[in-house]
């Protein structure tokens, strides 16, 4: 079903997008790390994933099942930048998940509100309140620690999962002014995403000397139902994560699709040291990870406080005026 920007906003609309994008965001690393594990070519992976989404809403499209329009060359070069952004962060954090654990990944990510108040504060939105600081230098704390006691610490993968985050920010900023200014809808957005992505990302599996290797290999392993099954799911999964969170930042704001993130990440870390890697446990790994949780959710509740007393405010400056 597809929901046009200007009518995202229903009672509920806000709370569905969020809770949605988070459960479909958990999901998906746990299901590109299994499918890594048996398939390490994670850049065909993604063209296969954004190949999938373009062409299923394409024929969705032509079968009228979406009212999505058609590709629009000056809409196309307006996006750009967040397709650029959009698969340089997902191409470095699954390379960063062949190397990184699932607890230290998602620590790592949560950096990204850091880095999206930074660029709020470049674009000229203001400076974060105290608590909001505060809770991000624990939340950077956290890593820090965390790392130092991360026995599988890989130095390449880290590299990659900070890199992860600087684009990451950089894309949901760009979605939502995208969004907010052009009216487009998540399935557009994400239609024009998938189609941008194809050319650049056929360019970087030749380039990467991924092709055609990886799909001779990808051949070859398609013979294991086990193997299929989750790649299928990957690509299925792929489809509803990015429509989640294009929706997410449409109907929220980027901050909010930020916020969604370092909270389910707290499941996902309790998850990840018993799920599919084993991770090895240690005393400053684990405190580490303790404290980047605490700070995010800090950093959610303190959002959550600046956006209610914004709310208390409008209210009764609304009620003044009618006085």
């Amino acid at each position: 079903m597809e929901i046009r920007a200007d009518a995202e906003t229903g009672p509920y609309s806000s709370l569905v997008a969020a809770v949605s994008y988070g459960i479909a965001s958990m999901a998906m690393v746990f299901i590109n790390k299994a499918v890594l594990m048996q398939y390490a070519h994670s850049m065909t992976l993604l063209t296969l994933q954004q190949l999938a989404t373009a062409l299923l809403i394409h024929f969705g499209r032509r079968m009228g099942y979406t009212r999505a329009k058609g590709v629009d060359i000056a809409t196309a070069k307006q996006l750009l930048p967040v397709s650029i952004f959009y698969n340089a962060n997902v191409a470095f954090a699954l390379a960063s998940l062949k190397g990184v654990n699932i607890p230290m990944y998602i620590a790592i990510k949560r950096l990204t509100p850091l880095a999206v108040l930074v660029a709020w504060c470049f674009l000229g939105k203001g400076r974060p309140t105290t608590q909001v600081t505060l809770s991000v230098i624990l939340i950077a704390a956290g890593v820090l620690i965390a790392a130092l006691g991360d026995f599988s610490f890989d130095l390449l993968g880290y590299s990659m999962a900070f890199i992860s985050v600087f684009f990451q920010t950089m894309y949901l900023v760009l979605v939502e002014k995208s969004g907010a200014e052009n009216g487009l809808s998540s399935v557009e957005i994400m239609f024009y995403n998938s189609f941008l992505s194809l050319p650049f990302l056929m360019f970087l599996i030749i380039a990467t000397g991924e092709f055609p290797n990886s799909l001779s290999i990808l051949f070859a392993k398609s013979y294991s139902v086990s193997f299929l099954a989750i790649l299928i799911l990957s690509l299925v999964m792929g489809i509803v994560l990015n429509y989640t969170m294009f929706l997410c930042t449409v109907v929220n704001s980027a901050l909010t699709t930020t916020i969604v993130g370092v909270l389910k990440g707290v499941g996902s870390t309790t998850l990840g040291f018993v799920l599919l890697d084993g991770v090895q446990v240690h005393a400053l790994n684990v405190s580490g990870l303790v404290i980047n949780t605490a700070g995010g959710v800090w950093y959610s509740y303190a959002k959550y406080q600046q956006k209610m007393s914004k709310t208390v405010k409008l209210v009764t400056d609304v009620e003044a005026h009618r006085t």
